[in-house]
């Protein structure tokens, strides 16, 4: 049995790599989205009329929204996986 989890917490502990990876990719795109809103000049920009502010200005946000969304669900991944296995850990203990 012992086996046996060792190999669950193995394969939990690749399947976390790459979310993390995925995760730090995204974080690589909103830092430089950022960068570029902060490159906008102050006083009158020019981003194709109002249309085109609101739209630059959803697609920022939507970036932003996107990453949190995924660490949020990375989190819970987590937790799940983490009491799946310390459940495992303490049946067999009792064992």
């Amino acid at each position: 049995m012992q086996q046996i989890v060792n190999e669950i917490i193995e394969h939990l502990s690749h399947s976390h790599q790459q979310m993390a990876r995925m995760i730090d990719s995204k974080r690589h795109v909103v830092v430089r989205m950022a960068e570029v809103v902060k490159a906008i000049p102050d006083n009158n920009p020019n981003f194709g009329g109002t249309d085109g502010l609101l739209s630059n200005t959803q697609a920022l946000l939507g970036g932003v929204v996107s990453y949190l969304t995924t660490i949020a669900e990375l989190q819970e991944t987590l937790a799940a996986q983490l009491t799946f296995t310390v459940r495992e850990l303490r049946l067999e203990e009792e064992e």
